[in-house]
C-alpha cells in the first residue's frame, strides 16, 4: 500500500500543481466566482483524486447527507484523529469550504500561497477580529468554514476538549452548525506513525444546530458541550458498529 499510494500522491499533487494556472486562468475566465472560491473547488478536486488513488486501500463511504442535506453556507466541525483527515473532506458533497487550521500548514510554501488563496484561517497566528472578518466574506459569497475543535490530532481515539471558535463564529454570524463524525483515519495514519495501513473510512454528518439557540454571552459555552456530546455517543455508536 505505501509503496503505491505515496508516489501516486506525489504525482497527484505534482500534476495539480502544475495544472493550477491553466485551470485558475480557466475558471477567472468561465465564471464571475472570486479567487477563494475558485481555489476552494480546486482543493475540493484535489481531495476527491487522492479519494479515488486511495480506494483500492481505504474504502470511504458517506453518511446520512441525504437524510441530513447540508445547509449552506454553515459551520462545519469534525473531530480530528490524522494527518489525512483533511483529505478526506473531498469527500463532502460541497466545495465551497474553507479550512480553519493552526499556524504550522502556513509555514510550508507548497501550502501557504494555495490555502490564503482559498481563504483558510490562521486560527494561531491570525487575530480573532481578522478571522471573523475572513469567516464572514466567505459566508456572505456562499461559502462554508470546517473547523477542527480539537485543535490537535487525538492520540487515544477519544475526544478531546474542544475550542470555542466554531461555536462563537456560528453565534456571531448567525449560521448553522453541523457535526461531522470521522472514523478509521486513526487506522489509516495515526500520530506518530509514517507508513499507511489500511482502513475503511466513513464520514458521517449529524442534524444542524441553530445558534440562535444559544442566547447569552455565554451561551457558547454550552453549545460547545451539547455538541461535543452528540459527537461522542454519535462516534461511539460507529465504533461498534451500529448504525
Amino acid at each position: 500500500m505505501n509503496a503505491t499510494v505515496y508516489p501516486l500522491l506525489l504525482l497527484w499533487s505534482l500534476l495539480c500543481g502544475l495544472l493550477f494556472p491553466l485551470y485558475f486562468g480557466l475558471a477567472r475566465l468561465l465564471t464571475r466566482w472570486d479567487a477563494g472560491r475558485i481555489m476552494r473547488l480546486y482543493i475540493w478536486l484535489y481531495g476527491r483524486g487522492w479519494l479515488g488513488l486511495t480506494a483500492p486501500f481505504v474504502p470511504f463511504r458517506r453518511e446520512n447527507f441525504d437524510r441530513d442535506p447540508l445547509p449552506t453556507p454553515c459551520i462545519l466541525v469534525v473531530n480530528h484523529y490524522s494527518f489525512f483527515d483533511t483529505y478526506f473532506m473531498g469527500g463532502l458533497p460541497v466545495f465551497d469550504v474553507a479550512f480553519a487550521v493552526r499556524s504550522w500548514p502556513f509555514r510550508m510554501f507548497w501550502y501557504a500561497y494555495f490555502m490564503r488563496l482559498a481563504g483558510y484561517l490562521d486560527v494561531e497566528g491570525d487575530e480573532w477580529e481578522d478571522c471573523l472578518a475572513s469567516c464572514r466574506k466567505t459566508i456572505a459569497a456562499g461559502g462554508s468554514i470546517l473547523f477542527f475543535p480539537e485543535g490537535h490530532r487525538s492520540r487515544d481515539g477519544r475526544l478531546q476538549r474542544f475550542y470555542s471558535g466554531a461555536f462563537r463564529v456560528s453565534i456571531e454570524l448567525g449560521v448553522p452548525l453541523v457535526p461531522l463524525c470521522l472514523t478509521g483515519t486513526d487506522r489509516l495514519l495515526p500520530p506518530g506513525r509514517a507508513w499507511l495501513r489500511p482502513a475503511r473510512v466513513r464520514l458521517r454528518t449529524l442534524s444542524a444546530y441553530a445558534p440562535s439557540d444559544y442566547p447569552g454571552a455565554l451561551g457558547y459555552v454550552r453549545y460547545r458541550r451539547e455538541v461535543r456530546d452528540a459527537m461522542t455517543r454519535e462516534l461511539a455508536t460507529m465504533r461498534a458498529g451500529r448504525k
